[in-house]
């Protein structure tokens, strides 16, 4: 199994229940697409470094999950670029 960590950002001008929709569409198409989340983590709203899209601030979010291959994380990256919900995302393979 491989691990990964993937990090993303909602933009912060969505309603608290959009926002919760767009994590569940998200951990949605992990899980539909083979993958185990074994961790979940809110890290709230937090300014950003610098200005992304014409946003100052963002919603950090952060899953840790386990997947045979890469599927599930090409999805998200796939889907994530075309999100115009998610301002920034990253994923990181973990080391065994």
């Amino acid at each position: 199994m491989r691990k990964y960590e993937i990090m993303f950002i909602v933009r912060p001008t969505l309603s608290e229940e959009d926002t919760k929709k767009v994590i569940t569409d998200f951990e949605k198409v992990l899980t539909s697409n083979g993958a185990k989340i074994v961790g979940k983590k809110d890290m709230g709203q937090r300014d950003l470094a610098y200005e992304i899209k014409k946003f100052k601030s963002g919603y950090y979010y952060l899953f840790n999950i386990e997947a045979n291959d890469d599927k599930a994380v090409r999805e998200f990256d796939r889907l994530a670029l075309i999100s115009k919900d998610i301002i920034r995302h990253l994923i990181t393979r973990e080391e065994d």
